[in-house]
Order: structure tokens, then sequence, then C-alpha cells
């Protein structure tokens, strides 16, 4: 086991620094302010990433200054997730669609109900997924 140091520190774990760039040291300094929640969330991030926060704080401000990363609003998931759920959907009554238009174009006869039901289950989806790409737009439109 390694001994502590001889001055009584402790030593930390090693921690990654940000890569040098070749536009030289980094001089400019900004102080950035969180509260004990917020803080934590950030040094679990950093600590994810095998970074030290500070470093991870100045990599994902560049990376999102640059355009490399898009922020998205903590909501997004459960968006997308619709979206998914809403394109499934879709496909699921296309095939039903083309069923139906298989039996017609042979002139056989499709139930009224079957009828009715495929076309509201199409209607929902729509519905669903109308509202999802509002929402999409609503926040593209929020960050722009």
């Amino acid at each position: 086991m390694a001994e502590p140091p001889a001055d009584g520190t402790r030593q930390r774990p090693a921690t990654r620094r940000r890569e040098r760039e070749a536009g030289g040291a980094r001089e400019t300094r900004i102080k950035v302010s969180y509260n004990d929640d917020e803080h934590a969330i950030v040094k679990a991030a950093a600590e994810r990433d095998r970074q030290a926060t500070a470093s991870w704080i100045g990599r994902v401000a560049l990376d999102v200054a640059e355009e490399i990363v898009v922020p998205t609003p903590v909501n997004a998931k459960a968006v997308v997730g619709e979206l998914i759920e809403a394109r499934k959907q879709l496909k699921r009554i296309g095939v039903n669609y083309n069923q139906i238009a298989k039996v017609l174009n042979s002139e056989g006869e499709v139930p009224g109900p079957q009828m009715i039901a495929v076309h509201q289950a199409l209607v929902s989806a729509i519905c669903r997924l109308d509202e999802a790409t509002l929402q999409v737009m609503r926040e593209r439109k929020e960050r722009g």
C-alpha cells in the first residue's frame, strides 16, 4: 500500500484534465456558482467522465458554444419517446390499411366496424404525432 506524502496532505485520485490547445495557456478565468444540488449534479457528471469538475465544465461549455453538442430540455426524452411510439403505431395502422386495401381491391368486403376502428386509430396516432412535433418545435423556438 502506498504511503501518504511526508507533508501530511492527502493524494487525490487522478482525474483527467482538458487537453491543451494550440492557442497557448488558458489565462482567462470565469467564476461559476452553483447551489449544493446543482454542484452535486455537475460533480457527478464530471466523475462519470473521469474529469475534474472545472475541466468538465470548461469542455462542456465549449462544446455547446461551438455547437458540437446541442443542449436538450429535461423532458426531451419523453417527447422523443412519444414520437417513437407514434411512429410505431402509425406503422402498424399502415399495415392494417394495406390489408384492407388488398381486400377491397380484390372486390372483397371489409366490415364497417373494422374500417371505423382502423380510421379512429389512425386519427389518434396522427394527433399524438402532431402534439409531439409541436412540442419539439416549441422547445427549439425557445432555444433559438
